[in-house]
């Protein structure tokens, strides 16, 4: 199973890596006419977001928008120790941002749970029909939303974020990985059963 994952994300990110850069902010306003077309930005007044590396699929787009449209915009932050959930931080103009250990931006103040947020978007490697997906293997968005896995609380709602290239036939699922509700691509907004 490790190997399975070993060797998809080496697959997915290899294709993901091939899109040239006009394609991939041809891609990102695509997403974002969906987004707005599908009423998917009207849900919810808290989001999370990610601030995209290593060629994963550009948030900015929808980032702008939700913040034109009023809504509070939350970034992650890793936690110290491993295995712990992420903390997520406004983004409101005043706070500072540095680089985290692995060279990700990411915005300094006080951190909020993400069951305090209303929507979650969550980058990936690959996804799956069936609404699972395949993160960098660090287990941060698994440790982070396991409190929806043990206790069924609904939020945040969680929307992947993708190129249709990433689409997998099937995925290895775990006991402990939590599904999207839904996934944004350049074509389209697949909804799962979560």
């Amino acid at each position: 199973m490790i190997q399975d994952k070993i060797s998809l994300r080496r697959r997915f990110r290899q294709a993901r890596a091939a899109l040239p850069p006009a394609a991939q902010r041809s891609a990102a306003r695509a997403a974002l006419r969906i987004a707005l077309r599908q009423g998917l930005l009207l849900r919810g007044r808290r989001w999370g977001f990610y601030l995209p590396v290593n060629g994963e699929f550009d948030v900015l787009p929808l980032i702008n928008q939700a913040l034109w449209m009023g809504k509070q915009c939350y970034l992650p932050v890793i936690p110290r120790r491993p295995g712990r959930p992420l903390g997520f931080v406004r983004l409101d103009g005043r706070q500072g941002i540095g680089k985290n250990r692995y060279g990700i931006a990411e915005p300094h103040g006080r951190r909020v749970p993400a069951r305090r947020l209303e929507v979650l978007v969550l980058p990936l490697v690959a996804f799956d029909d069936a609404g699972h997906r395949l993160g960098m293997g660090g287990g941060y968005y698994d440790a982070t939303l396991a409190h929806q896995r043990r206790t069924g609380w609904p939020r945040p709602w969680r929307l992947g974020l993708a190129y249709e290239c990433q689409r997998a036939e099937t995925l290895p699922a775990e006991p402990w990985d939590v599904g999207l509700n839904a996934l944004l691509t350049e074509a389209r907004l697949r909804r799962f059963r979560a």
